[in-house]
């Protein structure tokens, strides 16, 4: 296969005050402010270029648009329709995964630009995008989980019983207040169950690789998730998960972008029996909480397993080495 041109650019800070201050508002936030996760954008490109490398593929990072020969791979990342700005050669783009929040912002991208595949992690948030772009432009691929990293430690003594993942975005206060105040966390504590909190965009990654290896499972509380980097990283390091799904994109933007009907989808586009359990609502939690508090006590689930088998580095490269080869023939 010929080299292959990935290119990855998030939008860019604008002046706020004065012109130039973007790049003094940077550096001041750079200094002062804690190390956070990196941003969903952000880390896909990170995994695919750490899964490229590990399978020796061949590929460059930017290179100026005229430097691209005929024939050679085009792989745009990142998010706005600046990834795209300036592209004038002929080479047909796979795009994604994040450039639009909703294929009406956009829905001349494939007009403007040779974009021959628009990437989505998973099914249902592909399904959005077909009636704009078309079923043959619309693919799926996923971002590889680093299991080295994201590994269990068998040493490791489990000081806690429950680790709360809140990354409730939509109804905010609601579902807080009645799903995770007055169900989850009153259920632990009735219980007995030891248990810490990490709140989504409020956490340093180190402080929940430390948290993970130090607890017994998971409760995941999230609307929706394209992947879910965060979920499957804990699956990773083999801790069992109890996953809020209930059912629908529940984007507030939806209806603005022409979304009149309820929209299916999932908490975890990516899990099975071996990585723990879901539930719908507050009902749901109730009902079935014990049954997966018994099941993580009797080691039942097998959560890494489930990684190593369908989202490692080498069959997320594999997959987009596929893509490519579709659009490349």
């Amino acid at each position: 296969m010929k080299r292959i041109h990935l290119y990855f650019k998030e939008l860019p800070r604008k002046d706020r005050f004065f012109p130039g201050d973007r790049h003094l508002i940077t550096f001041i936030k750079n200094l002062t402010s804690k190390k956070r996760v990196p941003s969903g954008v952000r880390k896909v490109f990170d995994n695919l270029r750490e899964s490229f490398d590990l399978l020796k593929v061949d590929y460059d990072i930017n290179l100026p648009f005229n430097k691209i020969q005929l024939g050679e791979p085009v792989i745009m990342l990142g998010s706005g329709r600046y990834v795209l700005e300036g592209y004038n050669k002929s080479n047909p783009v796979i795009a994604g995964i994040g450039l639009i929040s909703h294929p009406a912002e956009w829905p001349t991208m494939c007009d403007e630009y040779p974009v021959a595949k628009y990437l989505q992690h998973c099914e249902w948030a592909r399904d959005i995008y077909v009636p704009y772009y078309g079923a043959d432009k619309c693919d799926m691929w996923f971002a590889g989980i680093d299991t080295e990293r994201w590994a269990s430690d068998q040493k490791q003594d489990k000081k806690f019983d429950i680790l709360v993942y809140n990354k409730i975005r939509w109804e905010n206060h609601h579902d807080e207040d009645i799903l995770l105040r007055s169900s989850v966390l009153k259920k632990l504590e009735i219980a007995g169950l030891s248990y810490n909190e990490v709140i989504y965009g409020q956490y340093q990654e180190a402080e929940y690789h430390a948290l993970l290896l130090q607890s017994k499972a998971m409760i995941f509380l999230c609307e929706h998730e394209s992947q879910g980097f965060a979920l499957l990283e804990a699956l990773s390091m083999n801790v069992p998960v109890f996953a809020w799904d209930q059912g629908f994109w529940l984007d507030p933007n939806r209806f603005a972008w022409g979304e009149q009907k309820p929209v299916p989808a999932t908490s975890v586009p990516f899990f099975d029996g071996s990585c723990g359990m879901k539930f719908k609502d507050v009902l749901g939690f109730e009902k079935q909480f014990d049954t997966f508090w018994d099941r993580v006590k009797s080691n039942d689930f097998k959560p890494r397993e489930y990684i190593l088998e369908n989202l490692t580095f080498e069959k997320s490269a594999r997959r987009m080495l596929d893509i490519i080869d579709s659009v490349y023939k």
